[in-house]
């Protein structure tokens, strides 16, 4: 069995989203998928920032923020 890692989740969600916000009123089997203008701009939203978060680029660690942390309070003594 394949174990899914966030990182891939994140992979197959945020294509997934895209393609919803790309083609719009589809029908898969017998589910028809209508989002509408606004149902259209939220999948490409979640779409975009489940990408950008798979790739890394959307990741807030702890030791980001513990970074960023000690950077402002460091700019904030200088001051």
């Amino acid at each position: 069995m394949t174990d899914f890692t966030p990182n891939s989740t994140f992979l197959i969600v945020g294509i997934v989203f895209i393609t919803i916000a790309v083609i719009g009123e589809s029908k898969l089997a017998f589910i028809e998928i209508n989002p509408g203008c606004f149902g259209r701009i939220l999948a490409l939203f979640i779409g975009i920032s489940s990408l950008l978060y798979s790739c890394g680029l959307l990741n807030f660690s702890a030791v980001n923020l513990d970074l960023l942390r000690t950077y402002m309070t460091d700019l904030i003594n200088r001051v």
